[in-house]
């Protein structure tokens, strides 16, 4: 039996290095990480006895607050804790229906209230200092106006994230996005997949770099110490992410809580344009990241996007179309399987026939809000 020439394309040995970065990746990272022992469920003996300051920062989220508050209060916890919520220049009535709240629970919700903010400074990170400076426990939980705890163990689950390494002082958490038709849907939830594969993995393997302000923990010593956003204050995204970066650059303990009952869910955007506004503020803050996080995250997004880009190149190349074949089901049936398996770890489905895809698709876009970025770089707040 004669097999295929070996293609003399440089093309094609770029093709098979980027592969097997993917596959470094997959096999170091995300595979042991879904694959790692589940946590102890909410009801096994843990240390619940430390008081908590939820924070939420909310501007013009009537609606959503209506919805979450509810839920934050009745949040299955045996030790004392407290809403405070950021009332950050709201132009509904936030103000009215928080001060309610905090009325007829005056032991539990707290009100703060933004009036304005200090020009050049980041609106959402100066309303948090001052949400932050007004909380009274030592450990913080933080999720956004807009999400929702997947269950009533939310709150006991990440706090039991400070338990771990000998006592952390900053815990991860995952938000996912609710299931919507059509095919944006399944896009944000895979890109949501595959950037807490990244986030979550890393920390977990010891090299954390970023998390997300959705479903975040810290202990006001870690703020203090990182001088709460001061290095980015300035910067309009950030206070999630460049705060976890100012915090392992202070030897801060990093820990990882990726159980289905300790996430939060939020509604996805409903539109393109509102997707691609949400992503280029998000990945703005990248620039600010230390050099070795930036070469670990850049290499794994690189040898994806220059894989789509060389098949490009090698599919007008009639000599390498069978070793392309090879290579192109190979790699994705691997990489597919990695990711399915991470989606059930995570409680984000996805349609593994979709996969393929979605991955090409989500690397193009990407690649698209990195030209973006790079040729205008001004971003808004809501």
């Amino acid at each position: 039996m004669l097999l295929p020439p070996v293609p003399a394309s440089p093309f094609f040995w770029l093709l098979l290095a980027c592969v097997l970065v993917q596959l470094f990746y997959a096999a170091y990272f995300f595979w042991p990480f879904a694959r790692r022992a589940p946590e102890a469920p909410a009801d096994a003996p843990g240390p619940d006895a430390e008081p908590v300051s939820i924070v939420v920062c909310a501007r013009n989220e009537l609606d959503n607050l209506r919805r979450l508050l509810p839920l934050l209060l009745k949040q299955d916890y045996p030790a004392a804790f407290e809403i405070v919520l950021i009332d950050d220049r709201s132009e509904d009535d936030t103000y009215l229906y928080a001060q309610q709240l905090a009325q007829y629970y005056p032991t539990t919700v707290r009100l703060v209230t933004i009036d304005r903010t200090p020009d050049g400074f980041a609106p959402k990170k100066y309303a948090l200092t001052l949400g932050i400076k007004a909380t009274r426990y030592a450990r913080l939980l933080f999720t956004d106006a807009d999400c929702i705890p997947a269950t009533n163990q939310w709150l006991r689950l990440m706090q039991r994230g400070f338990s771990q390494k000998d006592g952390a002082d900053v815990v991860l958490g995952f938000s996912s996005y609710t299931e919507a038709p059509g095919f944006l849907n399944q896009l944000i939830r895979y890109e949501t997949l595959l950037t807490a594969a990244q986030y979550l993995s890393f920390a977990w393997r010891g090299w954390p770099y970023m998390g997300v302000g959705r479903n975040l923990a810290y202990t006001r010593a870690c703020f203090t110490a990182t001088k709460g956003f001061a290095s980015h204050i300035r910067q309009l995204s950030g206070d999630d992410d460049l705060l976890v970066q100012d915090a392992v650059r202070q030897g801060q303990r990093v820990a990882v809580v990726a159980d289905p009952s300790a996430h939060t869910l939020s509604e996805p955007a409903e539109t393109w344009a509102a997707w691609w506004r949400q992503k280029r503020r998000h990945l703005s803050a990248g620039r600010a990241y230390r050099l070795a996080d930036r070469l670990r995250v850049g290499t794994f997004m690189l040898a994806n996007m220059l894989f789509y880009l060389v098949t490009v190149v090698l599919v007008f190349s009639p000599n390498n179309w069978v070793p392309l074949a090879v290579v192109w089901v190979l790699r994705t049936l691997f990489v597919s399987a990695v990711y399915a398996r991470l989606s059930r770890r995570l409680a984000q489905p996805v349609i593994v026939g979709l996969l393929p895809v979605l991955d090409a698709v989500y690397f193009i876009q990407y690649l698209a809000l990195g030209i973006s970025l790079f040729l205008n770089r001004t971003l808004r707040w809501k």
